[in-house]
């Protein structure tokens, strides 16, 4: 498959806010180079959803130390350390979070079965949209 990654967003406060103002949650997924499962997930759902409306996604490199990213309190800090705050240890992991940096589903972590994946995380993209719309 070819690379494609999600956009990495400047301030993950702001662009959960402009998710939420769609009745969607942010997804951001930890993403590390090489892993084929990411890619997979990347690929094969995330991309899609968002060509669908169905979520809007960005992507967290857990080895990321040098990018500035905004996080949901509004400091300054790095992918690689948002990843460990989380405690987001293996890759994929999906979260689904509120603009208030509120995790509103059961996260994804890694693949365990190809053949469900997609139904796991539609099912937890629906609870998470439910959240959103409260």
């Amino acid at each position: 498959m070819a690379y494609q990654p999600l956009p990495t967003p400047a301030s993950l406060r702001a662009t959960a806010q402009a998710a939420a103002e769609r009745g969607q949650p942010l997804v951001v997924m930890t993403t590390l180079q090489g892993c084929v499962y990411c890619e997979l997930v990347r690929n094969s759902y995330l991309h899609p959803f968002m060509r669908e409306g169905k979520a809007i996604a960005v992507q967290l490199d857990v080895q990321d130390r040098a990018t500035a990213i905004q996080g949901f309190d509004g400091s300054t800090t790095s992918p690689a350390s948002l990843a460990q705050a989380w405690k987001a240890r293996f890759t994929p992991t999906v979260m689904f979070f509120g603009p208030d940096g509120r995790e509103l589903a059961e996260r994804l972590v890694g693949v365990a079965s190809a053949d469900y994946y997609g139904q796991y995380l539609e099912q937890r993209l629906e609870t998470a949209q439910r959240a959103i719309k409260r």
